[in-house]
């Protein structure tokens, strides 16, 4: 079993290219043959092949055979991990930030002249 970075890594990998995000958004619609996938590339058969196997080396494609045809599903479940750690990160450096901007706001806010009272 791969470890929660090495499986994170694949996804990301595999969602790193426009065929695969395309393939992928394709077997999300609906399950499909490994020649309907590569019918929208000007690529060959042999690299859409290429294509796919990141994808089910990342788990996010399934291949099932029925008799000679391969046909591809989706599996939802890497993408909802990387979702996951999209939205631990997002709010980790959100906070970060929040922090920062309130002491950049009081250190601009110490730093402005105040009123001397003096004036008459």
């Amino acid at each position: 079993m791969l470890n929660d970075n090495t499986a994170l890594d694949l996804t990301m990998t595999a969602l790193a290219h426009p065929i695969r995000r395309g393939i992928l958004e394709r077997v999300m619609r609906q399950e499909a043959r490994v020649t309907e996938l590569a019918a929208p590339f000007d690529i060959s058969l042999a690299a859409v092949s290429k294509h796919i196997r990141i994808l089910e080396r990342a788990h996010l494609v399934r291949r099932r055979r029925v008799w000679r045809e391969h046909l591809l599903s989706y599996n939802p479940a890497p993408l909802d991990e990387a979702a996951q750690w999209i939205a631990k990160t997002r709010a980790f450096w959100g906070s970060r930030l929040d922090r920062l901007d309130a002491v950049l706001r009081a250190e601009a806010a110490a730093a402005e002249p105040r009123p001397s009272g003096d004036e008459t």
